[in-house]
């Protein structure tokens, strides 16, 4: 079985840092957020994104957040989904930062992605030339 491979992915931080600041998420701090891309995962998913667990911020770390993306799915896609499935994991990011996550639902859904994608504008051709 091969092993999954992580790598760092700076150009989707940058993405991620434009899209709160373009669609005033205030409440995420960009620099919190780190972004790795996987190489070899076996999933059916695009990106995922991963909290950091409740005992490490009682020990005294800040929270904060790891977004995947999924190399072998992400790459793949016009440049739009790729936007669309990155504002989907930040609707996953509750407003209090806390560390923990939202589920699928009233918050984090389709129609919701859909309405801050139309937000953006003319600016979805600025940030597809960043990825």
């Amino acid at each position: 079985m091969p092993r999954i491979r992580y790598e760092a992915y700076p150009q989707v931080c940058r993405v991620i840092a434009r899209l709160v600041e373009a669609l005033d998420l205030s409440y995420i701090d960009p620099s919190r957020i780190h972004c790795v891309r996987s190489l070899g995962a076996r999933t059916r998913a695009i990106a995922r994104i991963y909290g950091l667990p409740r005992p490490w911020i009682v020990a005294g770390c800040e929270p904060g957040y790891v977004i995947e993306v999924v190399s072998e799915k992400f790459d793949s896609l016009p440049c739009e989904e790729k936007i669309k499935t990155l504002i989907h994991e930040l609707l996953h990011i509750p407003r209090g930062f806390s560390g923990g996550l939202r589920p699928h639902g009233r918050l984090v859904n389709g129609r919701r992605v859909y309405q801050l994608y139309r937000r953006l504008g003319d600016s979805v051709g600025e940030l597809c030339g960043m990825l």
